[in-house]
């Protein structure tokens, strides 16, 4: 899926509210802008997603039935 696609789905989805799926978007945003933006900046983005992703924790506890 490409970032437009994933944005669809979450609009569609109601997903706004999903912070993994909002995390999904800025990953697939990130890769497909990967050749034009310099290696140091795509490091320092990418670690900033991979901070916000541990920054959830384990969301899914008590949702396991709804999300898996």
């Amino acid at each position: 899926m490409n970032s437009n696609e994933i944005a669809q789905y979450i609009e569609a989805t109601n997903g706004m509210a999903k912070p993994w799926l909002l995390l999904q978007l800025r990953l697939q945003k990130l890769q497909e802008r990967r050749d034009s933006i310099p290696a140091d900046e795509y490091a320092n983005e990418l670690a900033d997603i991979h901070q916000s992703l541990m920054n959830l924790g384990e969301w899914w506890i008590g949702m396991e039935d709804q999300v898996f």
